[in-house]
């Protein structure tokens, strides 16, 4: 077994790897660019080399710098992650010639499977069903918009080396055909150092269903059942479960049986991925081989029980898999919910910054449910614009789905970051969606179910009580150490407790009257039903998770203090709260509203980026629709489009520069 090895990597995953090898007593070096010199994975290394500036391309892409960290450090082999050099034949050909191992597949399965134009030809010629499409390398918008009229709309265009969503476009004519080639090649060229891409036919309602594959250098593969990677957004995954809700055991067989014949076809000795993309009516078709660890591996660890990186090391280290077919069985459910950086109420753009508060929920088994957080942050940490945007992966196993996506639904109500934009609120509001729990899924889920973008969910019904109830003891908890501060409120001018309160959650009012007892108390609403409720909670104030009872029911809502009230999170409901007494209700209705800026006559940066080109002049008359200019954030470039017909009367800023959000672009006539 090797005693050191290297991570070729940055982020949750980097930790994710030293993790497992610290398990197994094998040192671990970590490589870090300018952007990542205060990086989690670098603390947690037991060494660590610096490998260049913060661009991808010039640090963790060039592999020479990745050779020479292993010889400065006597590492014997690399583990390349996910992403970066993860699926580079001459990555894994160049450790070979100096001696070092890849923990990963030979060189020859990376050629054929790794690189999504060659899987395909190979797959064809295997007999293993295949989504049409053209095979060959596209060299212009004109060759790409002649293969989409021949294969029909709507088509895919795909970055031979992508992954990860990035290179990906989906065209319905020939206008977004000759773009969407364009942005593909150049997302694919900044991400991968490869810009080849191909077009194949996008199936109309599919699901994204991956058979997880392990083989050894000793002809042996076996499949670890599938993961159903459906809710998706822009082409890349949000949510991951295993198994699929929409498989039986004979179609899992199928899928299984013919994920090992590829792999056995290419000599496969790792872990890997065999996508497939499914009809509802439990159809497949072989989409593309993932050479690699997946990012959503963990759904599989969990109801399989087996440690893919683990397995991964061992294969690399010359070792027969000790795990059979028929040793594999599936226990339970496993749900994960990937955090980004980005804010989901203004098209998932991303976010960078600091993380102000960063507080996961516990980790751990209990009662039948299993919490896990893989992440590669830290509290007070920068999530930086060079790279992905993901922040962590919380995964939840349970006995079965319904009870995996309540603990999911109650872990991201604990998870608490502060500082930047993140989509635990959207998260929240798919794990209450009726369809999703319903496992009637798609890749076109969001678009279909979202279709004008995310809004946070609006209290109502017994949430709305139960919030209103927490928003009152939460006030009181407040009250009562205003009321003691040195002891002087409290003994020189007493204040009599009112009981009569209004409490205001966003727009909605609701009159209560609450009560005092030995332990918590009693909130009665004054509504046709008489609704009441206990509550109970240890809070104190300054701690942004409230946790305790209502009714007996346990809940958890994120605080945030405000200016005269708080900010609620729940279950994908954000809204402020305000809690009168009467006379202060009153008054606080003649309050007027505070009126937004207008901001019609400027385009605004809608994330932080780097501004790759401005398409417009001074003085030019765009019509709506019209790009003006393109903004690159996170390895992700944006078009940015009039809204109406304009004339532009002045640039604010100049291509390369750095822009934060709402920074302004140009302005308007």
């Amino acid at each position: 077994m090797f005693k050191k090895i290297l991570i070729a990597n940055r982020g949750e995953i980097a930790c994710r790897v030293i993790k497992t090898a610290r398990r197994m007593g094998i040192a671990t070096v970590a490589v870090f660019s300018d952007a990542d010199r205060d990086a989690l994975h670098v603390e947690m290394a037991d060494e660590a080399i610096h490998i260049g500036p913060a661009p991808a391309a010039e640090s963790y892409l060039i592999i020479d710098k990745i050779i020479d960290a292993c010889k400065q450090t006597g590492a014997e082999a690399v583990h390349p992650g996910y992403g970066f050099l993860s699926e580079r034949e001459a990555f894994a050909n160049a450790l070979k010639a100096n001696g070092i191992v890849f923990i990963g597949p030979n060189p020859h399965a990376i050629a054929a499977m790794g690189d999504k134009i060659e899987s395909k030809k190979f797959a064809n010629a295997a007999k293993v069903s295949t989504v049409p499409g053209f095979l060959g390398v596209i060299e212009d918008p004109a060759h790409a918009v002649k293969i989409a009229d021949e294969i029909g709309y709507p088509v895919m265009i795909k970055a031979s080396a992508g992954g990860g969503g990035k290179g990906m476009r989906i065209a319905h004519n020939r206008d977004e055909v000759a773009e969407g080639f364009a942005r593909a090649k150049s997302e694919a060229k900044s991400s991968f150092g490869d810009d080849r891409v191909f077009v194949e036919k996008f199936i109309v309602n599919p699901r994204h269903i991956e058979i997880q594959v392990l083989g050894d250098k000793h002809g042996n593969v076996i499949y670890l059942g599938e993961r159903e990677c459906s809710i998706q957004r822009r082409n890349q995954k949000v949510i991951e479960e295993a198994p699929s809700p929409l498989l039986d055991e004979a179609t899992r067989r199928k899928m299984g049986e013919q994920a090992v014949a590829l792999a056995k076809a290419v000599n496969y000795d790792s872990a890997g991925t065999v996508e497939f993309v499914a009809g509802q009516d439990r159809s497949f078709y072989f989409l593309e081989m993932n050479t690699r660890l997946q990012v959503e591996h963990p759904v599989t660890e969990l109801i399989t029980g087996i440690d893919l990186v683990e397995q991964m090391i061992r294969v690399a280290a010359g070792e027969t898999l000790s795990i059979k077919q028929s040793d594999v069985h599936l226990k339970g459910w496993a749900v994960e919910s990937r955090i980004y950086a980005e804010d989901p109420t203004r098209n998932f753009l991303p976010s960078t910054g600091r993380l102000v508060t960063y507080r996961p929920p516990a980790e751990g088994h209990q009662n039948g449910i299993t919490v896990r957080n893989d992440t590669g942050v830290y509290e007070g940490g920068e999530i930086s614009i060079f790279y992905d945007p993901m922040i962590a992966k919380l995964v939840t196993h349970a006995g079965d789905r319904l009870t995996a996506i309540e603990a999911q639904a109650r872990a991201l109500d604990e998870f608490v970051i502060d500082g930047i934009r993140h989509n635990i609120p959207f998260l929240s509001a798919l794990m209450q969606h009726k369809r999703w729990q319903a496992g009637t899924l798609s890749t076109g889920f969001i678009a279909e179910e979202f279709p004008n973008g995310f809004v946070p969910l609006v209290a109502e019904g017994e949430t709305l009580h139960h919030l209103a109830a927490i928003a009152c003891e939460i006030d009181h908890t407040l009250n009562e150490r205003k009321r003691q501060i040195s002891g002087q409120l409290q003994t020189q001018y007493p204040v009599e407790f009112q009981r009569a309160r209004t409490v205001q959650l966003g727009a909605q009012k609701l009159d209560v009257e609450i009560e005092e007892g030995d332990s918590g108390f009693l909130v009665r609403f004054h509504d046709a039903a008489g609704h009441a409720h206990h509550v109970d909670s240890d809070w104190v104030p300054g701690d942004p998770l409230w946790r305790g009872e209502v009714d007996g029911e346990p809940l958890s809502v994120q605080v945030r203090p405000i200016l005269n009230g708080f900010l609620l999170a729940h279950k994908g409901i954000f809204v402020q709260a305000c809690v009168y007494t009467r006379r202060e209700a009153e008054l606080a209705a003649l309050m007027p509203a505070k009126r937004a800026a207008d901001t019609s006559k400027l385009l605004l940066c809608p994330m932080p980026g780097l501004v790759k080109s401005i398409l417009v002049s001074e003085g030019q008359e765009v019509k709506a629709g019209e790009a003006l200019c393109m903004v690159e954030a996170m390895k992700m470039e944006n078009v940015l489009r009039a809204e109406t017909d304009v004339t532009i009367k002045k640039l604010k800023a100049r291509e390369g520069d750095s822009l934060a959000v709402d920074a302004v672009i140009m302005e308007f006539a």
